[in-house]
Parts: C-alpha cells; sequence; structure tokens
C-alpha cells in the first residue's frame, strides 16, 4: 500500500507544480534539508566578553558515507563544541570533534580554561565509539585555550548529566546518579534482572571535584531524594539545589534546600505541596531565587501529587532573614522558569514563552516589577560576561534559523555572530504570519500560517493544520524546516494555539480542564474556517495532523467531522481511561479529568475518547507510534487501529522499533516526514489528480 501512495503522491506532485510554480532561482525544501538542519546549542560568553561558546548538533554518517539510502550504518546525532569572537572580527571555528561529541560547553571563573561533557573514550585517536550503551560513561572535560589536548577531569561511575565551576574556580559541582552495588550490577550483565516496576531507583545527587588533584566527594546521599538543579553561593561554601523524592516523571512535586559543601549538612528552604525548582543564588550572595508551581490540589493515596498546569511564580528567598516572598504580582500572566542573574543582582532575567515567541523579561530587585525586553522573536537566554556589560544568546524567527548573537543588557541592535545553516541561501522558503480569530464562543485564539512558496493572493490551496502537543504546549513563530517542505510543496500549514496551549496566561491554560475535545476542538476548527474566508485555504482539500496530544487531537477530529480528507495521527491518545493506567505521567492526564478513572469520572474519560466514535470515522488515517513508547503505551494505536479496521475504515498502522515517544533515529525520522506527506497527499489531492 505504501508504494501504490507513493504513485499517486507523485502524481499529485505533478500537478501542484503546474498549478503553483516555485519561485525562480531557489529550490523548495526536500526531505533530506529537513534532516540537514544544524541546531544551534546554548551560548556561553566568556568572563572577559571577548569570546562565545556553543554547540552545533547535526547527523554525522559513518566513514563519510553521504547516501542515505546505502550502506548498513545509521548516522548518529552529534553535538560538538565551537568558538566565535563576540566583535564578529573573525570565523567560528569548531574546538572539539570526537566520535561521541560533546555538550555543555562552560568557562572556568578566570576564562583560562574551557569544559565540557563527554562519552569519548580515552584510548588511542582510532578508538571505535561503540555501542553507547555500553561504552565510556559522559565524563568533564578540561581543554586550556592557551594550547593542548582536552583531559578527562572526572572517573564517575554513572554519567554525568550537568556541572557548574564554583566561584574560585578550584572545584567543579556535578550530578551524577548513584552507581549500582556490584552484586546487582553482575546480576544484570547475567540477566538475572527482574526489576520493581516504579522501584529501584538510582538517585542522582551532587558530588565535587577539585579541578588541580581530580579527587570527587559525594555531597548529598539518600535513598529518599535526587537532585534536579543546582547553583552555588559566590562564597563557594554551599550550594542551593532542587530535589524530587523519586526519578519517576510522575513525580511532579520537588523542593529547594542548602547542603553545606564541607560538611553535608542539608537545610530545606522551601519543602510545600508546591513544585518548587529551578535555584538561581545571587552573586552578591543575599538571595535564592527559584520558581514554585501551585500544588494542583490533594495529592494520590502514594503521596504523588495531581500535576499542576498553573504558571511558575518566581520566590526569592532572603538567606540572612530565612524569609520568602512571592515576587510574582496578579497582573504578571506569565509562567516562570530558570532565572539567570545580572552580575550586579539588581536584575533577574527568564526567557518565557510568550504568545507565539519566546521573549525576554527581567525582574529588577529595586522596583520590584517585571519589565518586558524583548518581543517578537524567539530568544534564548545564554550569559553574561564578568562585567555585565555584554549578553550571548541565539536567536531565530519564522524566516530566520537560529544562531548565535551577542549584544548589550538591553538586547538591542545584536550582533549576529554565526550563519550556521549556509545552505537556506539556496532554497525557497514560504512566509508565516501571525493571525487570531474567533472561537464561536468568543474566545480569541492564536495561530501561525505558513503560506506556500510563491504564494498568490487570490489562489486557494491545500491545507494541512497541525495541533502540537502537551496540551500545554504552544506553536511559536520559529524557523519550522518540516513545515517548509510543505510549503515548498505547495501546501499551507496552519499551526493554531487552541485553549489549553500555554503562552497565553494561566486561565488560558486551564480552559479545557473537563473540556478536551470541547472547546479546543472549536478553536481549531474556527481556525480553519477563518484561513478558508482568507481565501488561502481550499476547503475541498484539508488534512490534519499532530503529534502527542496533537495526535490525541487528530483522533477526536477525525471522530467528529468528515471534513477532513487525509489525517495523521502521530503517538496519539485514542481511549483515555486505558491511557490512565498504563502511561507514565497519569497524574498528569489527571489533572484534567479530576483524577483518576472511577464511578464519577469514567463517563467523562469515555466521552472525550475518539475510540468511542469509532464508527463516525471517514477520513483515511495514518498512525504513527514508537514502538517503545512510554508516555502514550502502543496499546492506545493498537486499540484504535482494531476499532476502524474491523469496520471497514482506511487506516495504516506504522512502528517505529527502539523508539519512545519521539523519533530519534535518522532513518526514522526520514520515513515519518516522507510517508506523513505521502498519505495525506494521496488522499487529499486524489480528487483532483484524476484525468
Amino acid at each position: 500500500m505504501f508504494h501504490n501512495v507513493r504513485r499517486v503522491a507523485a502524481g499529485c506532485l505533478v500537478l501542484l507544480a503546474s498549478l503553483f510554480p516555485a519561485t525562480a532561482a531557489r529550490r523548495p525544501v526536500a526531505v533530506d534539508d529537513v534532516l540537514a538542519m544544524k541546531q544551534v546549542g546554548r551560548a556561553v560568553i566568556s568572563p572577559d566578553g571577548s569570546l562565545v561558546l556553543y554547540t552545533v548538533s547535526e547527523w554525522e554518517w559513518p566513514s563519510g558515507k553521504l547516501d542515505p539510502d546505502k550502506g548498513d550504518k545509521p548516522p548518529e546525532m552529534r553535538s560538538h563544541v565551537w568558538l566565535v569572537p563576540s566583535d564578529g572580527s573573525a570565523a567560528a571555528r569548531q574546538l572539539t570533534s570526537s566520535e561521541r561529541g560533546e555538550s555543555q560547553p562552560d568557562w572556568s571563573p578566570d576564562g583560562r580554561t574551557i569544559s565540557f561533557i563527554s562519552a569519548r573514550p580515552t584510548g588511542s585517536a582510532g578508538s571505535s565509539p561503540g555501542n553507547a550503551a555500553d561504552g565510556p560513561k559522559a565524563q568533564i572535560w578540561l581543554m586550556r585555550m592557551d594550547g593542548g589536548e582536552p583531559r578527562k577531569l572526572t572517573d564517575a561511575k554513572e554519567s554525568i548529566t550537568q556541572y557548574k565551576w564554583s566561584p574560585d574556580g578550584k572545584s567543579i559541582a556535578y550530578v551524577c546518579r548513584d552507581a549500582l552495588a556490584k552484586e546487582v550490577e553482575d546480576r544484570r550483565k547475567r540477566k538475572d534482572d527482574a526489576r520493581v516496576f516504579e522501584g529501584d531507583f538510582q538517585q542522582p545527587h551532587l558530588w565535587t571535584v577539585d579541578v588541580a588533584s581530580g579527587k570527587a566527594a559525594q555531597i548529598t546521599k539518600g535513598d529518599g531524594f535526587g537532585v534536579e538543579a543546582f547553583s552555588w553561593s559566590p562564597d563557594g561554601t554551599r550550594i542551593a539545589f532542587a530535589a524530587k523524592p523519586t526519578p519517576l516523571i510522575r513525580d511532579y512535586r520537588s523542593d529547594v534546600s542548602i547542603v553545606n559543601v564541607e560538611t553535608g549538612q542539608v537545610e530545606k528552604i522551601a519543602a510545600t505541596l508546591a513544585d518548587e525548582s529551578a535555584p538561581a543564588w545571587s552573586p552578591d550572595g543575599s538571595t535564592i531565587a527559584y520558581a514554585m508551581t501551585p500544588a494542583a490540589g490533594k495529592p494520590n493515596a502514594d503521596g504523588t501529587p495531581l500535576q499542576s498546569i498553573s504558571n511558575g511564580r518566581l520566590m526569592l528567598y532572603d538567606v540572612t532573614g530565612k524569609k520568602v516572598r512571592n515576587a510574582t504580582t496578579p497582573s504578571f500572566d506569565y509562567s516562570i522558569a530558570q532565572g539567570v542573574w545580572s552580575p550586579d543582582s539588581k536584575r533577574i532575567y527568564f526567557g518565557l514563552g510568550d504568545r507565539v515567541w519566546h521573549s525576554v523579561f527581567a525582574y529588577d530587585m529595586t522596583s520590584r516589577e517585571f519589565l518586558r525586553i524583548t518581543r517578537a522573536k524567539s530568544i534564548t537566554v545564554g550569559s553574561f560576561s564578568k562585567d555585565g556589560a555584554k549578553v550571548a544568546f541565539t536567536m531565530e524567527s519564522g524566516a530566520e534559523p537560529s544562531d548565535v548573537f551577542v549584544s548589550g543588557v538591553s538586547f538591542s541592535s545584536p550582533r549576529k555572530l554565526t550563519t550556521v545553516n549556509s545552505q537556506i541561501a539556496e532554497i525557497a522558503l514560504g512566509q508565516s504570519e501571525v493571525i487570531t480569530w474567533k472561537s464561536p464562543d468568543g474566545n480569541e485564539v492564536e495561530g501561525v500560517l505558513l503560506k506556500p512558496v510563491g504564494y498568490e493572493p487570490g489562489r486557494k490551496y491545500p491545507m494541512v493544520v497541525e495541533v502540537h502537543g502537551g496540551p500545554t504546549g504552544a506553536h511559536s513563530d520559529r524557523f519550522n524546516m518540516s513545515g517548509q517542505y510543505w510549503a515548498g510543496q505547495g501546501w499551507a500549514v496552519l499551526y493554531p494555539n487552541p485553549r489549553g496551549s500555554s503562552n497565553y496566561g494561566e486561565k488560558f491554560t486551564m480552559a479545557n480542564i473537563e473540556d478536551w475535545g470541547g472547546g479546543d476542538y472549536r478553536d481549531i476548527m474556527s481556525g480553519v474556517d477563518a484561513v478558508v474566508a482568507r481565501g488561502v485555504a481550499d476547503p475541498q482539500h484539508l488534512a490534519v495532523m499532530g503529534w502527542s496530544y496533537g495526535g490525541y487531537m487528530t483522533c477526536w477530529i477525525v471522530s467528529q467531522t468528515g471534513r477532513f480528507k487525509a489525517a495523521m495521527m502521530g503517538a496519539g491518545l485514542a481511549d483515555l481511561a486505558s491511557m490512565y493506567g498504563t502511561t507514565d505521567i497519569p497524574n498528569y492526564l489527571g489533572t484534567f479529568f479530576k483524577g483518576p478513572p472511577s464511578k464519577e469520572t469514567l463517563a467523562l474519560y469515555a466521552e472525550r475518547s475518539g475510540i468511542t466514535y469509532a464508527d463516525r470515522v471517514t477520513t483515511p488515517l495514518l498512525i504513527l507510534h514508537g514502538g517503545s513508547d512510554e508516555r502514550v503505551p502502543i496499546g492506545q494505536p493498537m486499540e484504535f487501529y482494531r476499532a476502524l479496521k474491523d469496520r471497514g475504515k482506511t487506516v495504516q498502522l506504522v512502528f517505529y522499533p527502539r523508539e519512545g515517544h519521539g523519533l530519534s533515529e535518522y532513518y526514522h525520522q526520514r520515513d515519518r516526514l516522507k510517508r506523513q506527506y505521502e498519505w495525506i497527499a494521496s488522499h487529499t489531492l486524489a480528487s483532483a489528480a484524476q484525468p
């Protein structure tokens, strides 16, 4: 069936090419162009402000092989460390290139040493990387700026996940999981490896390592908590850290504590039913800022709380007075996350979801007000120079992919330092537009409309609607290469942010509690109406797709309307009651349905499940799913596939082996892009393709 779909889709492409010719000189995006996009990591400026470190991630082919349809080994995603002068006086250069890659680059406080994490082997330069699961553990490596080869600093038994230099540069704190006892490790090697479900935890804990000697010491211990994030005190004697009771993703609550580095004594400073996280110690030592998300309500009998979808609040802890205050006022309707202090401790900077952008805000410690710094771009704050005069960051928009920039603290007139994806100059792109519309109940909804390459007003184009995951997520006006693939084939793409999306305030985020498939569905459908009314979308050639909650919504949409000619349900939920009992995030799902399925709630779970209305489905449906998905277990697509197949509906289910909730392997991502386009194009445009 896949080959038949391919032939029909090819005919549809010929028709589209004749109706909507591409712009001259530049070619449309191909599938392999989507996978060739490089990703830019966090930008970190040197203490003196002269240099910026960042990472670039891309697919690396074994033995230099470039043809994706040949060879017996797949490429692997790797990131490496790059360096660029902040004044733009020289081109960026790559600093590291091991076969295992490198991540999380940083500067020593004196700027003389670069650090990074890598699982590179320590043997000869020609050592094979082997299998990542059986190979070397990720360790901290150091490289002098004045020359020389990198040296491995740590020898942790488990991979290091994060680290930070002490303020004096003499030691580094890091987090890694507790090592298995030798007898447990021996049993697992011989596959005597029965494991307790939601048990047998390896808790992550804090360690420090002396930079000169390499001697390591464990700072936090115990089975009752695991460290998630941390921040040094300016004098280097204490560390503030956030910790969860278990590593389970369903255990949403986190507390904030301070540990004495010398004695290991722990003092809790925030320990409530709320989720308290992301501590950041001010440079002057007076304050610890952290994020607090209020508890959703009474926890379950086992102590695990429902996940709150309220906004995160900025909390400020007075280290001397040992008092905390909530700095967030009702008028600031954004969700706080990790903050970055200015070197003078007068402001805390945040990158926050802001409608379809990711904007920079600052909290001013003197005025006690939040200040908007940027808008209409998507910015990720990196770090400040020691004197606070410069800040490094990454920035992108719907028209430009992410690159590294530097500016003053106002973020105005930024200097672009990189062009990581220079190949974009050869490609014809569709233009994105931020649009708003009214839902039937008067609710204002926003989204991004990506227009086809060579768009001409007055012409109607086929359109695919892509629903985001979450539902507490949001589409952004960022550079979207997979969307540009559709635009290059003559399609419009609508990215709606229906109620339940984040970035639009707490009330909007909570507006689909007990209403999945209700107001959110009407928001999406009214968005389709709005684009049709604009004369952009052809109402006879519409399709819909989505992943995760977007997969749920696709499942729901095809069970409620036959308006779409084709659909792709990715990692989607079909039966909400069985989903609750098998997912690794039951408390998140329960937040929207007032707890687990029960005598009181089961009717609502069934009412809002697409599988309940399988008899109504008329839209040809492609279902794609990771074969090892724990977030949306494989029973969900199997149930819906069987419900449709036994009723004679047009449906295809494809599993991707080894994959979890998202697709990580190269050929699986490539197959997904091609397969979903061929399915949707063949069914949506089939009538137009007939002679």
